[in-house]
């Protein structure tokens, strides 16, 4: 079992918010499920060349150490930089994956890229998830500007809607940090989406704990085979609440994140340092502005020479070189955990 100082450790963030900074009792977290197993996705970083070109060696193999970790990829999502993709990249990267999963499962974004003030778009989404099951993969909805700036019952309409194009897809609330259409829904908007039977599950991104405990409460209420998967890189401790997840974060390092999940099935009180330390490494990455991340991606994958090109995508933005000081610091912490395995 978790030694109990442990999971002491995990609740006890839950009594400091209430009673260190006035917060009432509706910050006190839900109950610790122990020895759960954990439903991990990876998004996929998609790496680039010093011109700007697709490394499609750095990604394929990428792509082959997620499944060998035994995690689940995600394309063409914000992490593969989706929204600045032409239609030939993001159908080579579906094709790609699906050669190198196999009969495996995966996840891609269905994105459509509308302006504001753009109207809901249903024919758009449709060709967009066709695209996706094309490759055998489940789609991930992304929000777009026709969707979110519905009034909520015509939101959940939507998505309604999308379930008559596919068996199955995973919604997405996506925080305005991350893109300007993206909204996180109120609650009674999310269950009106977790009702619909073809959703099976809803990606969380507000980089805030109390939403995605919100979830946890209704799902489990109302629909507990609902997957509540967390994209919150802030706080990756979410799994140990009930949520799964599908993280940015995990590109880093997808074989350390399965080893994490595989200790906290087991109970070993080491998933709390390792926790810690790819905390500490997304609490570093995901520091504003929050996209350029997907940089900080590329320097750590260069620094264990899983990529031969820490460039990101020519209209992303940025880190300083200076980071990769901080980054070679982790990844050699990293390289301690993987020796000890």
């Amino acid at each position: 079992m978790l030694l109990c100082k442990g999971k002491n450790k995990l609740k006890q963030e839950g009594r400091d918010m209430t009673g260190d900074i006035g917060m009432f009792k509706e910050s006190i977290p839900p109950t610790v499920v122990e020895r759960r197993k954990i439903v991990g996705i990876s998004a996929i970083l998609l790496p680039f060349t010093e011109d700007g070109s697709v490394d499609w060696k750095g990604f394929s193999a990428h792509v082959e150490r997620t499944v060998q970790a035994g995690l689940a990829p995600a394309v063409n999502m914000d992490t593969g930089y989706v929204n600045l993709l032409d239609d030939g990249v993001r159908k080579e990267v579906l094709r790609r994956t699906q050669a190198i999963v196999g009969n495996g499962s995966f996840v891609a974004g269905a994105f459509i890229g509308d302006q504001a003030g753009d109207k809901w778009n249903a024919d758009a989404y449709d060709r967009r998830i066709d695209e996706v099951q094309s490759h055998n993969a489940t789609p991930v909805i992304f929000q777009s500007y026709g969707l979110t700036n519905q009034a909520n019952d015509q939101i959940v309409a939507s998505y309604e809607a999308l379930a008559g194009f596919t068996d199955q897809y995973i919604a997405f609330e996506l925080g305005t940090m991350f893109a300007p259409f993206g909204k996180i829904y109120d609650l009674d908007t999310y269950a009106g989406i977790m009702a619909i039977p073809q959703c099976i599950g809803a990606k969380h991104s507000s980089l805030e704990r109390q939403p995605e405990w919100d979830r946890l409460e209704i799902r489990n209420a109302q629909r507990p085979d609902f997957k509540v998967f967390t994209g919150n890189d802030l706080g990756i401790d979410m799994v140990v609440y009930g949520s799964d997840y599908l993280l940015g974060l995990s590109s880093f390092a997808p074989d350390l994140f399965a080893m994490r999940d595989k200790m906290w099935e087991e109970g070993n009180e080491e998933f709390i340092p390792l926790n810690d330390l790819l905390q500490e490494l997304g609490d570093f990455a995901f520091r504003s502005p929050t996209p350029a991340y997907k940089h900080s991606a590329a320097q750590f994958l260069k620094l264990q020479n899983w990529i031969g090109c820490d460039a990101t995508h020519p209209n992303s933005p940025t880190r300083p070189d200076s980071d990769v000081d901080t980054l070679r610091g982790i990844a050699q912490r990293c390289a301690d955990w993987r020796e000890r395995a």
